[in-house]
């Protein structure tokens, strides 16, 4: 982000609020999103968040959320400016412990019974049978800019995902069915001594919750059915639907969806690499990832 950019957006901020200019320190900075620490002078404190498409429209979501009992930061401002949104959020501090499985599965029930919300996107069976087929275009996309030439095999698994997507697709709304954090991790549930509270809500939507499910052990590992069928019945436990244990298009839950969450990261990733980041040099680590999870759909999905 353009320094001076972020300090004119940082002062709109102040403005709205009245804070006075504060000492900054930055958190984690990144090309599509940033988040520092603000410190006042009289010693409160609280969160500058700012991020640009598609990470825009967190703040309406983190009110939304908050408007219908979702624990999550307080949004103090926001504003946007030149494609840009900056946030002043509640300072949580630092949280006293690590979110573990039975925190995620707690904190999974309170969101998916959280009713639905007409402003947020959707993704339904006929969004979640597309995706390969957007994965597609966005792979047409990058070899007419002369990138990706040597990605048969992608497009093989892709069209052979997309050939089986209308029947794998099968039970997209079976419950859980509604709202979907989609960056469902450890890292996103804060733990502090006023309680836990759920962050970074950039890319909510309406949908399967098995997607928050199958994302909450990540993906840099090798998928494992056995873990997350406990993370499912741990969920069910806690007071999710007994639905989440369901067969799905004649897949156990877990592998429905764990192969359908590595499509909609793989669609996810491949429309990074063309539309957001559009950074030539960054193609030979997103093909790595996207071969990796296609494989790893195939296997979950028996295509």
């Amino acid at each position: 982000m353009d320094t001076n950019l972020n300090a004119e957006l940082l002062d709109s901020l102040l403005t709205i609020s009245g804070q006075p200019a504060p000492a900054r320190e930055e958190v984690r900075v990144w090309s599509m999103s940033g988040v520092e620490r603000l410190t006042f002078p009289d010693g409160t404190t609280a969160i500058f968040k700012y991020a640009k498409k598609p990470f825009d429209c967190e703040d309406q979501a983190l009110r939304l959320a908050h408007n219908l009992g979702v624990p999550v930061p307080q949004v103090l401002a926001s504003a946007v400016q030149d494609g840009w949104l900056g946030m002043l959020l509640e300072d949580l501090g630092s949280p006293i412990r690590d979110a573990e499985d039975l925190d995620g599965a707690a904190a999974a029930v309170v969101l998916h019974h959280t009713r639905s919300a007409a402003s947020l996107p959707v993704l339904d069976q006929q969004g979640l049978r597309a995706l390969p087929g957007r994965a597609l275009d966005h792979l047409g996309q990058l070899r007419k800019e002369e990138r990706w030439q040597d990605a048969h095999d992608i497009e093989d698994a892709l069209d052979g995902i997309a050939q089986a997507a209308d029947a794998r697709a099968a039970g997209t709304t079976v419950a859980p069915f509604g709202w979907v954090h989609s960056e469902f991790h450890p890292t996103s549930l804060h733990i502090g001594r006023s309680g836990w509270r759920l962050l970074d809500f950039a890319r909510a939507f309406t949908g399967p919750g098995l997607l928050d499910l199958a994302s909450w052990h990540g993906t840099l590992d090798a998928p494992d059915p056995v873990r997350l069928r406990a993370f499912l019945e741990s969920y069910v436990t806690e007071g999710g639907t007994p639905d989440a244990l369901a067969e799905r298009a004649g897949l156990a839950a877990e592998k429905w969806a764990l192969g359908w969450h590595r499509i909609w990261a793989v669609e996810w990733f491949m429309e990074q690499a063309i539309r957001w980041i559009n950074e030539p040099t960054t193609d030979p680590a997103y093909i790595k990832v996207v071969r990796r999870h296609l494989t790893d759909a195939f296997q979950l999905l028996e295509v």
